[in-house]
């Protein structure tokens, strides 16, 4: 008679499980932004958003492959300045994640990967991740450590 499954449950979160530790899971390290490499992921951080600059809004094509059964889906990407006490760096923030990257905000980005974008660094999290808003945070931001102003060149390693 009873189900089983919670339906709150649904989309990967923690599920409320107590202090139970599930194989596999770990305690989050969190990291400052001037420790971001490029290549690397599952980054846990507190940052401040500076700016939220939305780049791309635009109307889905078809209707019927959206989930949840909307009748119009829509693709929004923002460009937001994000930064810590050690520096800054751009965050790519898609779709519903455009609604939390407000200016001013602080959030705790989860399982967050560094993407390069025309040489540079830009911090996003996909659908492995998470963001939450959280209460202000008391530092200040270091604004003259843009991680994205540094260009990377690719190159390869001859191995003899």
């Amino acid at each position: 008679m009873a189900s089983t499954t919670a339906p709150h449950q649904q989309g990967g979160g923690d599920g409320g499980g107590g202090s139970v530790s599930k194989p596999g899971m770990r305690k989050p390290v969190f990291v400052k932004v001037d420790q971001l490499k490029p290549g690397t992921n599952g980054h846990t951080l507190i940052v401040k958003v500076l700016s939220s600059n939305t780049v791309l809004q635009k109307k889905g094509r078809n209707p019927h492959l959206t989930r949840g059964g909307a009748a119009t889906a829509q693709t929004r990407i923002a460009e937001c300045l994000i930064g810590d006490e050690t520096g800054t760096i751009l965050f790519t923030a898609r779709n519903d994640q455009v609604d939390l990257m407000k200016d001013g905000a602080t959030v705790i980005l989860r399982n967050a990967k560094i993407d390069m974008f025309k040489g540079s660094m830009r911090l996003a999290v996909d659908k492995w991740g998470r963001i939450e808003v959280t209460e202000p945070a008391q530092f200040v931001v270091k604004e003259d450590n843009n991680l994205s102003l540094v260009e990377y060149e690719l190159v390869s390693v001859v191995e003899e």
